[in-house]
C-alpha cells in the first residue's frame, strides 16, 4: 500500500520533467533522491540505524542537505530578481551597442565632413592659383600688344665734336648733308686757311667791303649781309660763332658756284 502511493505522489512531477530546463531538472533530481531516502527511512524498523538496502543513517542526512541545496537553487533560478537583472544586463549590452554605433557613424561623419571641407579648400586654391595664373597672362598679352602698337624709338646719342677748327667744319659738314647743301671737307679746309688762317674772330679791315663800312668777317670772311640773306636756320646768328659763319658761307657759295669746292680765290 505505501508502495503504490509513492508511485502515485511520485508520477506527476516526473511527467513534467522533460519540459524543464537543465537547471530545473537538476534539481527535480536533487528532490527525487530525497525522497526516496525518506520513503527508504520510514519503512525500516524503529530505533534502526539502517535503511533498507543497508544505507547508513549518515547517507540519509546527506541526501536532505542535497535535497535543501536543489530547493535553493530552483527557488534561485525562478526568483523574480534574477529574471529582473538578466533583462536588465541585456538592456544595458543592447544600449552599449547602439552607443558604440552611434558613435562610430558620428565618427565616420565628422570624417567625411573634414575630407569633402579639405577637397573644397583644395579646389578652391587650384581656382585661385588658376584665376591668377589667367590674370597674369592677360597682363602680359596687353602689355606685348602695347608694346607692339607703340613706335620704336631709337635712342640716339648725340654726337660730340671737338672745339677747334676740324670739329667745326665736321659739325657744319652734318649740317650741309641734313639741309642738302653741297660741300666736302677739303674745300671747307682750303678756304677757311685762305681767308682767315682759322681764326674765327678774323675782319678785314682794308678792302671794298671795309671801305664800304661792312667788313667780311669769321672763318670764311662774310659780310653781315650775305650772313644774314644765306642764315641756315638751327645754327646761331652770330656771325663769329664758327659753325654758323661756315655754313652760311657755304650756302652762299652753292648758290653762286654750285659748292664751296669751286671757290679758290675771293668770292
Amino acid at each position: 500500500m505505501l508502495k503504490n502511493t509513492l508511485h502515485r505522489r511520485l508520477s506527476r512531477p516526473l511527467e513534467k520533467f522533460s519540459t524543464l530546463n537543465k537547471q530545473h531538472k537538476i534539481a527535480i533530481a536533487g528532490v527525487s533522491t530525497l525522497g526516496a531516502a525518506a520513503i527508504a527511512l520510514s519503512a525500516a524498523p524503529g530505533g534502526a540505524t539502517t535503511v533498507a538496502g543497508g544505507t547508513p543513517a549518515v547517507a540519509a542526512r546527506q541526501v536532505a542537505a542535497e535535497h535543501g541545496q536543489a530547493r535553493d537553487l530552483d527557488a534561485t533560478l525562478s526568483s523574480p530578481l534574477t529574471s529582473d537583472k538578466v533583462k536588465l544586463d541585456a538592456v544595458k549590452a543592447k544600449q552599449k551597442a547602439a552607443a558604440v554605433a552611434e558613435q562610430r557613424a558620428a565618427d565616420a561623419a565628422t570624417a567625411a565632413k573634414q575630407r569633402s571641407a579639405d577637397a573644397a579648400k583644395k579646389k578652391a586654391a587650384a581656382e585661385r592659383k588658376a584665376a591668377e595664373r589667367k590674370a597674369a597672362e592677360s597682363r602680359s598679352a596687353k602689355a606685348a600688344d602695347r608694346s607692339a602698337k607703340r613706335p620704336q624709338m631709337e635712342t640716339v646719342a648725340a654726337k660730340t665734336y671737338r672745339n677747334n677748327l676740324d670739329g667745326w667744319i665736321r659739325q657744319s659738314l652734318d649740317i650741309m648733308r641734313a639741309k642738302g647743301i653741297p660741300g666736302s671737307y677739303h674745300g671747307l679746309h682750303k678756304n677757311i686757311m685762305r681767308e682767315s688762317s682759322g681764326n674765327p674772330r678774323a675782319i678785314n679791315g682794308w678792302d671794298i667791303n671795309a671801305i664800304n663800312g661792312i667788313p667780311s668777317k669769321g672763318l670764311l670772311q662774310v659780310i653781315p649781309p650775305t650772313f644774314s640773306t644765306y642764315h641756315v636756320k638751327g645754327t646761331s646768328w652770330n656771325i663769329y660763332d664758327p659753325v654758323a659763319n661756315i655754313t652760311a658761307a657755304a650756302n652762299y657759295a652753292a648758290h653762286r658756284y654750285g659748292t664751296i669746292d669751286n671757290v679758290n680765290s675771293a668770292y
